[in-house]
């Protein structure tokens, strides 16, 4: 059998955590920050994890994380 090919930008944005999820890099970062408080902008700095029903799909693409 052939390796499976990991999905690079899936690998890029996503990291397994001990329990099986994946955690990611919170959006709305990036630009028209002044308007935001500074709460919201500290808040977004911590990763998010994603959506379980996203869990599946995400292990697909990266198979040997």
């Amino acid at each position: 059998m052939p390796k499976i090919k990991t999905n690079r930008g899936a690998a890029k944005r996503f990291r397994r955590t001990g329990n099986g999820g994946f955690k990611c890099g919170q959006s709305h970062k990036r630009h028209i920050l002044t308007k935001k408080s500074t709460k919201r902008k500290r808040q977004l700095r911590s990763p998010a994890s994603i959506h379980p029903s996203d869990v599946r799909s995400a292990a697909r693409m990266l198979p040997y994380t």
